[in-house]
């Protein structure tokens, strides 16, 4: 069974409960992957796999699939706390090669901050396979969002989700996440 998936989509979602588990259900919920049983994986972003829009996703999965996710996730019972989840892409421009996905989470940093951290760590984890160092040998151009790996191209991206603890002191869940498609 080939079990190398060769489409991913990115979601995410916030959920807020009395309860911090329900909070989670329903962040899975808004982000529209509740009805899966969600199992998490490492972070390979395989070759060849392309990135896949949600719609497009649809129809390959069904409610109560196992289905792999890399699952970036936190959550809140303090009033007006920020927190933000991300996951970070970083795909060689080689679809021969495989990129890395990176899950961070934090409590008081913004959408863009999180979703650069999260795309720095998939470059230098990536880059690291390669045995470069990234401070030394990787050059960003942040207009093209390309990352150059001793003149291996790299694509990086994220999906980001903030949210401020409900000021009543709900629990309140971020989610982001890849989903990874057979």
């Amino acid at each position: 069974m080939d079990f190398v998936p060769k489409g991913i989509y990115l979601t995410k979602g916030v959920g807020k409960s009395k309860e911090k588990l329900q909070s989670f259900e329903m962040a899975l919920r808004n982000a529209k992957i509740a009805q899966y049983n969600l199992v998490r994986v490492s972070s390979i972003f395989p070759p060849g796999a392309k990135i896949l829009t949600e719609k497009m996703s649809s129809t390959k999965l069904s409610p109560g699939q196992i289905t792999f996710v890399v699952l970036a996730d936190i959550a809140t019972n303090e009033p007006n706390r920020l927190i933000a989840a991300s996951v970070g892409i970083a795909q060689p421009d080689d679809k021969k090669r495989y990129g890395y996905l990176s899950e961070h989470h934090c409590f008081g940093a913004t959408d863009k901050s999180v979703g650069d951290y999260a795309e720095d760590l998939a470059a230098a984890m990536l880059a690291s396979t390669y045995g470069f160092d990234m401070d030394s040998d990787v050059k960003y151009d942040e207009k093209s969002e390309i990352w150059k790996i001793n003149n291996i191209k790299v694509r990086t991206r994220n999906i980001t989700q903030s949210a401020i603890g409900d000021k009543n002191g709900l629990w309140t869940t971020v989610v982001a996440a890849a989903v990874l498609l057979m």
